[in-house]
């Protein structure tokens, strides 16, 4: 009997997913162990193996499909000498029931008996040109009436051509034209904030090209608005010499060298980020409404830039690994977050962030928290500037650290006391390898 091959919950957040690629095609011949297919997450593009062996019978989810819901069949596998035929048909989507367009408290009452008034007839659902039924989703349906978009104008980018939510950015919108029937009807309530759409961008005569958003670009787009929506920040900057932290890092690349590790300032100031939070316990926590998560152990996540966006793989208990530790996980994480392979234990979770933009030649910037976590650190460039040592004027190779905090969680002193702690780390570094 033929095996059904469902979309998988490649993470325990993830509801839907993109069918990237088939690595295999109908006929082939598969073994468990086999990647069938990649699928695109909302955090990395990850393999898809086969579990039993057999033929592919039928491929019943084309690649390039967007939003295809975990448990969604997509493909078949036959078992030994079963032809493609034996595969089922897939069973027909049945459509969305279409939402009424009068609120249920702007239906006219019932003519009294006797009366001879005759109820209007319900609403229809949307229809094309040619009276067929317009297919688009229900949430679709709802944005495009409250934006006054004609879903007759739009070309639907789902399964089988239906009318999704992204697909409204390419309407323009008009006035709608409201049926007698529902002209005492409220006008519909706002959406939130948080999930309204942008107006849609004309470009007007300006050359142009249209690059559709991945999942990713579109998660990073809403959970960065919904952060400083929702989240109050607070920044605070420290300038802070690096030459005994420079000075440092050669001393143990030279001993290092012949195990092949070669540190990064980064790598220090992910073990110095660590520490820091396990010293000033007030900045290693989560904001939960009625709740404060205190962590007990500094998980760094640290943001790596990929060609479709920007990831932040972790380094759990940092506080306690060795530099080289540190610099030979770091360095696997971002191989395998730049080839989209990053499981998602290794990018889920967090306690705080590090983000660092010293290797472009930023000075200072302030960086967005990543909820739930309560704070980042934004890294800038080292650079040589004048520096006061003692009463004397130098020159030293100094750096701007600033920290994001969430006042919500932590208290303006509280963020201070952990940047104190983190500038006295890098200008005392032994206490890094102690």
């Amino acid at each position: 009997m033929p095996i059904e091959l469902k979309m998988p919950a490649l993470s325990p957040t993830m509801e839907e997913g993109t069918l990237a690629k088939w690595l295999v095609k109908e006929g082939d011949s598969v073994s468990s162990g086999d990647i069938l297919a990649e699928i695109e997450t909302d955090k990395a593009t990850m393999e898809f193996e086969a579990v039993d062996e057999g033929t592919v019978l039928k491929i019943l989810v084309p690649e390039g499909s967007d939003g295809v819901k975990v448990g969604t069949l997509i493909a078949m596998l036959g078992e030994e000498g079963e032809s493609a035929e034996a595969a089922p048909a897939p069973a027909a989507k049945p459509e969305p029931k279409p939402e009424p367009e009068v609120a249920k408290a702007a239906e006219p009452a019932p003519p009294a008996k006797g009366g001879g008034e005759t109820p209007p007839a319900p609403a229809q659902p949307a229809k094309g040109g040619s009276g067929e039924r317009i297919k688009a989703s229900p949430l679709a349906r709802r944005l495009a009436e409250a934006q006054g978009i004609d879903l007759s104008s739009l070309t639907g980018s789902g399964p089988g051509g239906r009318i999704v939510r992204a697909d409204l950015g390419k309407g323009a919108a008009k006035p709608a034209v409201a049926p007698t029937a529902v002209a005492a009807a409220p006008a519909p309530a706002p959406a939130p904030a948080s999930t309204t759409q942008p107006a849609p961008v004309d470009p007007g005569d300006t050359p142009h090209e249209a690059v559709k958003l991945s999942n990713m670009r579109k998660t990073i787009a809403r959970r960065l608005t919904e952060s400083k929506q929702q989240v109050p920040h607070i920044y605070l900057t420290v300038d802070i010499r690096l030459d005994a932290l420079l000075k440092l890092r050669g001393e143990l690349n030279a001993g290092l060298a012949s195990r092949g590790v070669k540190l990064s300032v980064n790598d220090l100031l992910i073990k110095a980020l660590g520490v820091s939070l396990i010293e000033v316990p007030e900045c290693n926590v989560s904001f939960g409404g009625d709740t404060l998560i205190q962590y007990k152990r500094a998980d760094i996540s640290v943001a790596v830039s990929i060609p479709n966006g920007l990831i932040t793989p972790i380094v759990t208990g940092a506080e306690d690994k060795s530099l080289s530790k540190i610099s030979n996980e770091m360095k696997e994480l971002a191989a395998a977050a730049k080839d989209g392979k990053l499981q998602p234990h290794q990018y889920q979770g967090g306690t705080a962030s590090l983000s660092n933009m010293g290797m472009y030649g930023i000075k200072q910037f302030e960086a967005v928290i990543n909820p739930p976590q309560g704070m980042i650190m934004a890294i800038g460039a080292g650079e040589k500037r004048p520096y006061v040592v003692g009463d004397a004027l130098e020159i030293a190779t100094v750096m701007s650290a600033t920290g994001s905090f969430d006042h919500r969680a932590i208290d303006g002193a509280d963020g201070a006391r952990l940047m104190k702690a983190f500038k006295e780390l890098c200008e005392n570094p032994m206490g890094l390898v102690a």
